[in-house]
């Protein structure tokens, strides 16, 4: 066969042109969406060469904190610690780009070797993925869908809407680059999230604050504007203020910030309230071991009036979050004031816990009615950061707290998000043994939740009693109402529990007068050595005794007697508590009346 040597020549430069031309293709598809400059001393600039939605950012818990400063036109314009990955990647944040030439923008990283695999991993993209990963992610708790959240603060209603503002980083789930994050709802349950509503800026991390609506136009921003303060935390400790005439939607710092300044180290979370009866707003700010009171007229100019806290409740670390209502006495048709102060460390099990004191208060100074009684509003180990929302509707006190105690929050075995809200509670007073204490009872919209329920048969309880499906406990998601009336029983307990053999055990000790729950074999404890724990509470048993249990995917509240002892934990079953056990020691008990609801949101906004 006679082989046409100018054939063979022409078909191997078309090959040779077809694989130069696919490898081009092929280069040109994989050219990388960001270029990386090395400067040296484990620092290096990134510059985004795509116009995209977001930066990744790769995260390593276990890694410490690199610096990334945002710079655009040459200007700084943000920066966060994010701890990038160095060895693998637990998750992504994202940093938004939207609206930013990728011509003027430039990423300055400090504190990252070169060999760091987030150099591998930082991507572009339009799209965020939120879609739920945890099996501890609550159902109808409120949580950020990523990132670090504690403190709720800053809450108002108006206009029918709550909105829910609250510490968070949204550059990692664990604590820091504190912003405020913004969630609404309209029925307490039902969660929409927001941007965020208050970003860092030179004046430092935006820590703890409250809203007001400003009905009046005392500070001159508009009639109805809502009026954000707030910690701004650098070197030091100041208060700053921002406003919104939109309804939340954003805020405009002032450009008079700070608006008050202190000596003090600590010197944070105001609460600004409206006092009717001297026609001046009230500013209660948490500095070291006491409450410093401040008035003003116009929200901007304060005068410091008085301090409270020395020899009163508890001291056991720093003050926080304070809170200051005025609640009717049940039965009567009389009010008191309510100071409510977070405490952290020195909580009864240890850590973070809300503490508060009943008096009087004329404006100018709060006194405590009972200077030598301690008083807690929890009795669990995961009720922090307690605070009520501003305006609320038919003068309703409505709190909520932030479900986590510092001991372990960083620890908590989630890596998407870290932390949640307590269930919202209204708040009243009662009296026992001539003394006031606060009410909480959970909101009435948390009823709404029932999707499914069971009623069963009143039943006696001598030794054990089980129920081996509890409504609901497929998804871990239920409340079971209750009603005991004892015979002579010593102790009347239960147990929450998975085939597992992982269990809550709820008890009455009727000798010691209090109700403990024990979750030291409640599923996943390892993390912290303060993780497993038996928290108590006081109570003045009578012949019966109601509880109102809220169980989620890692939570469990109780309210007793209607709500004269509360008691919130944390728990993390490797399965739900699908079963459910009663027992009696000393004598027997009745159980008179026992309905369980099947819990989930009816709006998936959440």
């Amino acid at each position: 066969m006679k082989i046409s040597y100018s054939n063979l020549i022409k078909d191997f430069r078309f090959l040779v042109i077809a694989i130069l031309t696919l490898f081009a293709t092929s280069c040109q598809a994989t050219t990388p969406p960001i270029t990386i400059k090395r400067l040296g001393g484990d620092q290096s600039m990134i510059y985004v060469e795509k116009e995209k939605k977001y930066l990744l950012l790769p995260v390593e818990e276990a890694m410490p904190e690199a610096r990334v400063d945002m710079i655009v036109d040459n200007q700084l314009v943000s920066g966060m610690n994010v701890r990038l990955a160095r060895e693998k990647v637990d998750y992504f944040v994202p940093v938004e780009l939207t609206g930013i030439n990728p011509k003027s923008l430039v990423f300055q990283i400090k504190h990252i070797p070169d060999t760091a695999i987030c150099w591998r991993t930082i991507d572009l993209s339009d799209e965020f993925d939120t879609t739920n990963r945890e099996k501890f992610r609550p159902v109808y708790h409120f949580a950020p869908l990523y990132g670090w959240m504690n403190d709720p603060n800053g809450m108002v209603y108006k206009d029918g809407i709550y909105h829910l503002f609250y510490q968070y980083n949204p550059y990692g789930s664990m604590w820091g680059n504190m912003h405020w994050g913004h969630a609404t709802s309209q029925d307490l349950t039902s969660w929409q999230h927001q941007p965020v509503a208050i970003a860092p800026d030179a004046l430092g991390a935006i820590f703890s604050g409250s809203c007001v609506v400003d009905k009046d136009n005392t500070a001159g921003f508009g009639k109805d504007a809502i009026v954000a303060l707030y910690t701004s935390a650098a070197d030091r400790q100041t208060q700053s203020l921002a406003y919104s005439v939109d309804n939340g939607a954003s805020f405009v710092k002032y450009d008079g910030n700070p608006i008050l300044t202190s000596p003090k180290p600590d010197f944070r979370d105001p609460k600004v309230i409206w006092h009717e009866p001297t026609k001046q707003w009230v500013m209660i700010l948490a500095v070291g071991q006491e409450m410093q009171f401040f008035s003003s007229f116009n929200l901007k100019e304060w005068t410091y009036e008085s301090s409270f806290g020395e020899g009163q409740g508890a001291h056991g670390g720093v003050w926080e979050c304070p809170d200051l209502i005025e609640l009717p006495i049940e039965g009567t048709d009389k009010k008191k004031w309510v100071l409510l102060c977070n405490l952290n460390p020195g909580g009864p099990f240890g850590g973070s816990a809300t503490q508060y004191f009943v008096g009087t208060f004329d404006g100018k100074e709060f006194v405590n009615q009972s200077p030598t009684l301690t008083k807690w509003m929890d009795w669990g180990k995961d009720h922090y950061a307690t605070v009520t929302w501003s305006n609320a509707p038919d003068n309703r006190h409505i709190a909520i707290a932030w479900m986590s105690n510092w001991q372990y929050a960083n620890d908590v075995p989630t890596k998407q998000f870290r932390s949640a809200n307590s269930v919202p509670r209204d708040l009243s007073l009662y009296m026992q043994d001539g003394e006031c204490y606060i009410k909480n009872q959970p909101s009435d919209e948390l009823k709404a939740l029932r999707a499914e329920s069971s009623k069963k048969r009143s039943f006696k309880v001598s030794r054990d009693y089980n129920i081996d499906n509890i409504i609901g406990s497929d998804a871990g998601t239920y409340e079971i109402e209750m009603t005991v009336n004892n015979k002579d029983a010593e102790f009347i307990g239960f147990k929450l529990f998975n085939a597992l053999g992982e269990e809550v055990d709820v008890c009455y000790n009727l000798i010691e007068k209090n109700l403990s729950m024990d979750r030291t074999k409640s599923g996943e404890v390892s993390f912290s050595k303060e993780f497993p724990a038996v928290t108590l509470a006081p109570i003045q048993p009578g012949t019966e005794m109601t509880l109102r249990i809220f169980v989620d995917k890692s939570s469990i509240e109780i309210f007793g007697d209607d709500g004269r002892y509360v008691m919130t934990n944390l728990v993390f079953p490797t399965e739900p508590y699908n079963r459910m056990s009663f027992y009696a020691k000393g004598g027997s008990y009745n159980v008179n009346s026992l309905q369980m609801h099947k819990l989930e949101l009816k709006n998936t906004t959440h």
